[in-house]
């Protein structure tokens, strides 16, 4: 009788803890979108040339939406994993990613800061990647939760970069709302 936590028991925790962590997950990243201001209608973004392989708009919704759902599920298994080795270390490093992740919209959309959102999603993935690695020493499947999100990572920076590339003018493409423009 060396067993701690029956496997029920470990499941309802899992249960108990995704709960919490899905819903403050999605939230989160919903709140960060809406500080950088509408996504419709952002005179700045709509202005920017945008690179061959751009989504339609609507599928950053829904897949930023899948992809907290999963991150949210990875924690809740590394949250319950109590007393694992190496906890303490990569629930730090889920919580600096997903910080540098929740900085990345006012970076690139509020303060129109294209070269800084793409050095943000190059750091936002080494955290990511060591964070994906680390869960997975703990609960495998909590890393591999994580590899849609490295993925997209990948292909966000790519959108960056080619965005970058595009406009080297962007942080002055639209004047921002406290600029002022007077004619003599």
């Amino acid at each position: 009788m060396g067993e701690l936590a029956s496997p029920s028991q470990l499941r309802m925790a899992f249960v108990r803890w995704a709960l919490v962590t899905v819903p403050l997950v999605v939230l989160l990243g919903i709140a960060s979108r809406q500080l950088s201001g509408p996504a419709a209608g952002n005179l700045w973004f709509d202005a920017l040339q945008k690179p061959d392989l751009m989504p339609p708009g609507w599928t950053f919704g829904v897949i930023w939406t899948v992809l907290y759902v999963l991150m949210g599920l990875s924690v809740a298994m590394i949250i319950g994993a109590r007393g694992a080795r190496g906890r303490g270390m990569a629930l730090a490093f889920f919580a600096a990613q997903f910080a540098l992740n929740l900085a990345w919209s006012p970076i690139f959309f509020a303060a129109h800061k294209v070269v800084a959102g793409f050095a943000v999603i190059v750091v936002l993935f080494v955290l990511a990647a060591i964070t994906s690695a680390l869960f997975a020493r703990i609960r495998s499947i909590a890393g591999l939760l994580l590899l849609p999100y490295l993925l997209w990572l990948i292909y966000a920076g790519f959108l960056n970069f080619e965005i970058m590339q595009l406009n080297p003018d962007a942080e002055t493409l639209v004047p921002g709302r406290s600029a002022t423009q007077i004619t003599l």
